[in-house]
């Protein structure tokens, strides 16, 4: 499973608006690095293998730790 890098999408400018969709199977690799690859709802294309990174399913989360930020009581 890997995720493909959308350099066109600019529906929220803001910065925090992931470019990466997916998820996505690799069916092939190409000799020139072009990579095919299959998701359910698009189907097989091909795109350049340097605009993909490997999506992690199932990755476990660690202990979430929180941080109070209020001010020390004054003795």
């Amino acid at each position: 499973m890997v995720l493909l890098f959308n350099s066109r999408l600019k529906l929220f400018p803001d910065k925090l608006h992931s470019r990466w969709s997916g998820s996505f199977q690799v069916t092939k690799a190409l000799t020139n690095g072009a990579v095919e690859m299959w998701n359910e709802s698009t189907g097989t294309f091909t795109v350049n293998g340097q605009r993909l990174k490997p999506y992690l399913v199932g990755q476990p989360i660690e202990k979430v730790v929180v941080y109070s930020l209020s001010d020390p009581i004054a003795n």
